[in-house]
């Protein structure tokens, strides 16, 4: 596959507690990280909370200026890009946030939010944009009519459709999902990871997934990298990653996993008590 984006000894490092009398301290939330991810690929990033993994994701997007390393995206070191620079890239590089009632504009209709994108980047005509913003709903699977309600009248689930139809709007070569599905209910979750392959396959998206749930980064990814105080402590293969973990980190946070089904949870006694024995 080819390679989209890659970060190389990728650091960011925030200056705390610093005032007139305090020298302050250094919080060092990503240290080193080091990774590429192909086109078509996701690429699921793993840890506790506070373990630099929205700091790496906001970084790769330069809301946050890396203290050191390379971003490189498309074979381009955008690493010290202007702003101005950024800004015909921002299309190609989208987020989907947390809360989505957060990230939507409560005056405005759903209908102005997704025609946003077309008019900062001036692409096409308002008549091409109405239309475009109703094929976007229909390809979230939300009615047309939607275009002309506010985000208060939608579920979690539907306005975080929302929130992925505007990143995919321009139609982005990379998606970044921070903590996207974990302010939703189990069952919700599932539609909207499922949305998310669905989405991929047909854009051909690389997706960077970024949770603190192995279960759902399980479910979604190629490959996956666990954080630990701010370091990718193991990566590799989805499968080989949860079938045999090699860092004790990984080790831990896997066993942490609730086993729902009760075969699966005998089956885990049982491994427990030969180990015991």
């Amino acid at each position: 596959m080819t390679e989209l984006l890659r970060i190389e000894n990728l650091k960011q490092h925030f200056v705390s507690g610093k005032g007139i009398f305090k020298k302050g301290y250094t919080v060092k939330a990503v240290d080193g990280v080091s990774f590429s991810v192909a086109q078509g690929e996701t690429l699921g990033l793993v840890g506790e909370s506070g373990c630099g993994k929205s700091t790496l994701g906001r970084t790769i997007l330069k809301l946050y200026e890396p203290t050191e390393g390379k971003i490189f995206f498309e074979g381009k070191d955008i690493t010290h890009l202007t702003t101005k620079e950024m800004r015909p890239l921002r299309k190609d590089v989208q987020i989907v946030f947390q809360d989505p009632m957060e990230s939507l504009n409560q005056r405005h209709t759903i209908g102005v939010i997704l025609e946003e994108p077309f008019i900062i980047h001036k692409v096409g005509t308002p008549v091409e944009r109405k239309l475009w913003v109703k094929e976007l709903l229909v390809k979230v699977g939300l009615p047309e009519e939607a275009a002309n309600r506010y985000p208060h009248e939608f579920s979690g689930g539907q306005r975080q459709r929302i929130g992925i139809a505007r990143a995919i709007a321009l139609k982005p070569k990379l998606l970044i999902c921070d903590e996207s599905v974990s302010a939703l209910d189990v069952s919700v979750q599932a539609q909207i990871l499922n949305l998310l392959l669905q989405l991929q396959q047909e854009m051909n998206l690389a997706i960077i997934f970024i949770s603190h749930d192995l279960s759902v980064v399980k479910h979604i990814s190629d490959r996956v990298a666990v954080m630990y105080f701010g370091k990718v402590v193991e990566m590799g293969d989805a499968r080989e990653i949860y079938s045999n973990p090699q860092a004790d980190y990984t080790k831990k946070l896997l066993s942490a996993i609730p086993i729902t089904h009760p075969r699966d949870r005998k089956r885990k006694r049982s491994a427990n008590n030969t180990h015991v024995a």
